[in-house]
C-alpha cells in the first residue's frame, strides 16, 4: 500500500517549504514504501508538471532537487509500495496524468481490467503501464473529459469500481488540477490489510493553516483539533487561491 500527501498554499513556495515539518515523517515511511516516488506540482503558467522514479525516496538523488526547485501553490507527493503483480518500473509509478492533471492512488482492486469498459478503447490505449491505479485514473479522467465535475467523477468512479471489482482494499486517491487538489477516502474495513495494520491505516487527514492546507495519509501523529479526518466515502476539495475547503459527502 502507498502513502500520499498533498498541499495547497496561498503563495508560491518550494515544495520543501510547503510540506515543512511534515516532510521528514512522511519520507521516513519510505523505509517500507520503497518502490517508487512521484511528485506533481502546478507551474506558474497553470500547467501540471510531474516526475516519478521507481526507486526508494529517501535514498534518491533526484527527489531533493525536485522538492527544492519546484516553486508552486499546489503539489502532490507519493511513495509507492507496489502490489505484487505489478512490476516496479517507471510506467507503473505514480502520479499518472498529463499537463492538465495528476493522480495518485493508495490501495488496490482486482481485476484491474474491471473498469476498462468505463474508460473506452482510445483512452485505454494511452495507458503507460498495467496497474489498477492507472485504470482508476483513466476512468476518472474519462468522466472529467465528458464534463463531470472532479468531485463527482472521483466518487462515481470509486462506486463503479466497488460494484465491478471482485475485491478491493482501498480506493484512496488524490487529484491535482489547475483549480484544486481533491482527495477521496474509501476502503474495505474487513480487508486483510486492515486486519494487520489496524482500523486507522487508510485514514486521510487534513490540516488548515493560515497560509496552506495539507492532506495526507496516516503514518505519523496527526492529532485533533489541528488535524481533521476526512469522512469515509467523502471527497475533499481544496480550492487554489482562497484555500476554501469543501467536503463533498459520499
Amino acid at each position: 500500500m502507498c502513502r500520499m500527501m498533498g498541499v495547497v498554499a496561498r503563495q508560491p513556495r518550494p515544495l520543501r517549504e510547503l510540506f515543512a515539518d511534515d516532510l521528514a515523517p512522511f519520507l521516513a515511511m519510505a523505509c517500507e514504501h520503497d518502490q517508487g516516488w512521484g511528485v506533481a506540482s502546478l507551474t506558474r503558467q497553470g500547467v501540471v508538471s510531474s516526475v516519478k522514479r521507481p526507486e526508494r525516496a529517501d535514498g534518491s538523488t533526484g527527489l531533493p532537487a525536485e522538492l527544492d526547485d519546484r516553486t508552486t501553490t499546489a503539489g502532490l507527493l507519493h511513495l509507492r509500495m507496489a502490489s505484487r503483480q505489478f512490476p516496479v518500473v517507471p510506467e507503473n509509478t505514480h502520479p499518472f496524468g498529463d499537463a492538465r492533471m495528476a493522480f495518485v492512488h493508495n490501495g488496490d482492486f482486482s481485476p484491474a481490467g474491471c473498469v476498462d469498459g468505463l474508460i473506452g478503447a482510445s483512452l485505454l490505449d494511452s495507458a503507460e503501464g498495467c496497474t489498477d491505479s492507472e485504470r482508476y485514473y483513466l476512468a476518472v479522467r474519462r468522466r472529467i473529459d465528458d464534463g463531470v465535475a472532479p468531485p463527482k467523477a472521483i466518487a462515481v468512479t470509486a462506486a463503479d469500481i466497488r460494484a465491478r471489482a471482485a475485491g478491493f482494499v482501498s480506493l484512496n486517491c488524490m487529484l491535482l488540477t489547475a483549480e484544486a487538489v481533491y482527495a477521496h477516502v474509501a476502503h474495505d474495513p474487513h480487508s486483510e490489510v486492515i486486519g494487520r495494520r489496524g482500523p486507522g491505516y487508510f485514514s486521510l487527514n487534513y490540516r488548515e493553516d493560515a497560509d496552506k492546507v495539507l492532506i495526507a495519509s496516516a503514518g505519523w501523529p496527526q492529532k485533533a483539533p489541528a488535524w481533521s479526518s476526512l469522512p469515509e466515502g467523502a471527497v475533499l476539495e481544496i480550492s487554489l487561491g482562497d484555500l476554501s475547503v469543501t467536503v463533498h459527502e459520499g
